[in-house]
């Protein structure tokens, strides 16, 4: 892969012990965007004869998985576990709406047999077999997990391939060196890699995969894979051992379902379409012990960033995007509200992922199995249409094109403020819809014509089928390649295969100067226009860019490649003329970028709040900004508290009419901290947090009085000793006295 010389990789370095799936835990075991298409297929990733092996995935599966369990237990792992779980999924009446896979992950092996092949801890796991007998006999299909190479065990017993007259170290790589993205330095990796040119080599995995064949394995998660799982180049390379896994499954005679993982490498997704039935394109949604819960919100929410790069890459015939666990039945031990919850559920739905909970079944709650037994939002997940982003940013529109004039569209509210969320009919190119549907609550809401407008909760969702009527005009677009634009500071221009025009720009952000800015953007009419943004980058990264010298608004990102562009749309405001739009981050990383294409007839709705970063705001004394990888923007404040100087103040707070309004402050801390919160120089108010971790950004609301125009609201913690939470963002909203009122304007719109 050519990763952009200009943006490194990942400024967040991942040590040993906070990669995905514990290495301490594993080695205990040892349409609407063609363009986008087009970039697809300079990666050779057409449909092909041999997808989808086995014809075991023509759906995504749904079903559950023990590791989450696993990240709270170490010592979850056991057959009597396994056979308690399976009793709970056909007991609880999620068997019954399609879900039958019980998956084990890492944990389950112990040894290795005569022939080098992985064989279970019989102090845990005594009669494989017989636990796999059981789930079938529930009715429910078994999966188990395993990682490419061979574990040192196996490597130095030299132990002989069944069925050959090699052995275990005549297929290894020479130097030895790792075998798989848990495999450590030099040449004593541990996981040792195998070189499949060699003969021996193929009949290896063909003698592990006949092993699990033999006891009713359905599934295998292959893990630690690369290019991906951290390692996003080909110094390891499991690119044979994944053709090899498919091989030996076609072989075994048995329809196994094989999932790559994890966080691989989009730019060979050729391989991975081939040679597997779903991919991994996220690390592990779960806190991992960095958080008090299962999981949460910014964690939800990465997955939201990462979709868009993938989403024209999956169906039936390609496989499969693989967003990880649902932890949704447990209560507050999930981390999640319930708003959150049914947003995540509908997410995994319109991505048309594998639904696979984690937790314990014996304890899922009523409301996650309401959640999951909802048979209108399972056959969204179902359909074999998968959704694509129509609008991004804090008010998010997915569609999912049914055909025959039919759509399943999601309305989402990033922020934890309630919101209203207006979606033009035109924007999906139709006039409007003549049966609109509420799909989680069961109800029928009639006609809809020009547009739908609804209410959201706090990170709430409104999910719809509706049956279209009329085709709506399409609107001009305009095209502004980032290459052509003006750079200045270490941006510059760099070869992209799969970009417009075959180019792109990196080199942006870690500094005020370093941006790109396009100067010519004109629109014949002042108003509120969509902005396509085509940004390239592995994981997350964020751009903050400004209109016409306005304030910073951030762009937050995702994706798996640095040569296959994502896209994402947001509305801006633009005058009638010429304008200019620079994108860089001035604090962290940003993705390179492709270019930006301006649509619309200027009546695009704006939202009515107003973000402001901490990271952009004024800082004084020892507050710092820096890298933050689930921070909005990339970035938050730290240091702040202990005296008065040492406090973040948004200077540019700017409302249209004097009220109540709500403030959205976005914090991260462990253990209580005190922010106190002063508007305008007021007196200050007081607000004692606690949290569990720094990591990941947690939302508390309160009202403020603002006056119409500029306001400052200042936030720190004056007292010797005080320590305040560090600070991702705020948000601004109208009060409920203020109907109509929007904190956002656009001069001159219609």
């Amino acid at each position: 892969m050519n990763v952009s010389v200009w943006a490194p990789r990942d400024p967040n370095v991942v040590t040993p012990a906070v990669r995905s799936r514990s290495l301490s835990l594993r080695r205990a075991v040892s349409s609407l965007f063609p363009r986008c298409a087009l970039a697809l297929g300079l990666f050779g990733v057409a449909a092909m004869a041999s997808a989808q092996v086995n014809g075991v995935a023509h759906k995504p599966y749904l079903g559950w998985s023990s590791f989450s369990q696993q990240t709270l237990d170490s010592n979850y792992l056991t057959q009597a576990n396994m056979i308690t779980q399976s009793d709970a999924l056909l007991s609880s009446g999620l068997q019954a709406h399609g879900f039958d896979y019980i998956n084990m992950d890492s944990g389950w092996q112990g040894s290795f047999d005569a022939n080098g092949r992985p064989t279970p801890n019989l102090a845990i796991f005594p009669d494989i077999k017989g636990l796999i007998d059981h789930i079938h006999q529930n009715g429910q299909k078994a999966g188990i997990y395993w990682i490419p190479g061979v574990e040192e065990p196996a490597v130095l017993a030299n132990s002989p391939i069944l069925g050959t007259s090699y052995h275990i170290q005549d297929i290894l790589a020479v130097p030895y060196t790792a075998g798989n993205a848990f495999g450590g330095p030099g040449t004593s990796p541990y996981h040792y890699k195998i070189d499949f040119s060699k003969p021996g080599a193929q009949e290896y995995i063909d003698s592990v995969v006949a092993l699990f064949a033999s006891w009713g394995v359905d599934f295998i998660k292959l893990d630690g894979v690369t290019p991906g799982s951290y390692s996003d180049n080909l110094s390891i390379n499991n690119l044979d051992d994944v053709a090899a896994w498919s091989k030996a499954i076609a072989k075994s005679g048995r329809p196994i379902w094989m999932t790559v993982s994890w966080q691989v490498d989009q730019d060979y997704l050729s391989t991975w379409q081939q040679f597997s039935n779903a991919r991994r394109i996220d690390d592990d949604v779960e806190c991992e012990g960095r958080c008090a819960t299962l999981t949460d919100w910014p964690r939800i929410y990465k997955r939201f960033r990462d979709i868009p790069g993938w989403e024209h890459a999956t169906n039936a015939t390609l496989g499969w995007n693989d967003l990880d666990s649902l932890d949704v039945g447990d209560g507050t031990l999930d981390g999640l509200t319930k708003d959150e919850k049914r947003s995540a559920v509908t997410l995994w739905a319109m991505a048309n992922a594998p639904m696979y909970l984690g937790g314990d079944l014996t304890k899922i709650d009523d409301f996650g199995k309401r959640l999951m037994t909802n048979d209108e939002v399972l056959a969204v997940d179902q359909s074999g249409k998968p959704a694509t982003q129509v609008r991004g940013g804090d008010q998010q529109v997915w569609v999912s094109d049914l055909g025959h004039g039919d759509y399943y569209v999601a309305l989402f509210n990033m922020n934890a403020i309630p919101a209203v969320v207006e979606l033009p009919w035109n924007e999906l190119g139709i006039n409007g819809a003549w049966r609109v549907r509420d799909l989680w609550a069961h109800t029928e809401l009639g006609s809809s014509w020009r547009s739908f407008s609804t209410r959201l909760e706090g990170h709430g969702v409104r999910l719809l089928k509706i049956s279209a009527t009329g085709h709506a005009a399409s609107t001009p677009s305009t095209s502004y390649e980032a290459e052509s634009a003006t750079l200045a500071g270490s941006a510059g221009v760099a070869s992209c295969s799969g970009c417009s025009g075959g180019s792109k720009v990196g080199g942006l952000g870690l500094g005020a100067g370093n941006t790109v800015t396009f100067n010519n953007v004109y629109v014949s009419h002042a108003g509120v226009y969509l902005m396509q943004i085509d940004s390239l980058t592995l994981s997350l990264r964020s751009s903050l860019y400004k209109v016409n010298d306005g304030p910073f608004q951030t762009f937050n990102s995702g994706g798996g490649s640095f040569q296959i562009p994502s896209a994402s749309t947001v509305p801006v405001c633009l005058k009638a003329g010429y304008n200019s739009i620079q994108f860089g981050n001035p604090t962290s990383y940003p993705p390179d970028m492709d270019r930006i294409v301006i649509s619309g007839d200027g009546r695009a709705p704006l939202p009515a709040a107003t973000v402001y970063e901490a990271e952009a705001a004024s800082l004084g004394g020892t507050v710092t900004a820096g890298f933050s990888n689930y921070a909005s923007g990339l970035s938050k404040a730290g240091n702040i508290g202990n005296g008065a100087a040492n406090s973040v103040t948004f200077t540019n707070v700017t409302v249209p009419v004097s009220g109540v309004y709500q403030l959205e402050i976005d914090y991260m801390t462990s253990g209580q901290r005190t922010f106190f919160v002063t508007v305008n120089g007021g007196q200050a108010r007081q607000l004692d947090l606690n949290g569990s971790t720094f990591d990941d950004p947690v939302p508390t609301i309160i009202t403020v009085p603002l006056k119409a125009g500029t306001n400052t609201i200042q936030i720190g913690n004056p007292n010797a000793g005080g320590y305040a939470p560090d600070l991702d963002r705020i948000v601004v909203a109208p009060g409920a006295g203020l109907v109509g009122v929007s904190t956002q304007t656009c001069p001159g719109s219609k």
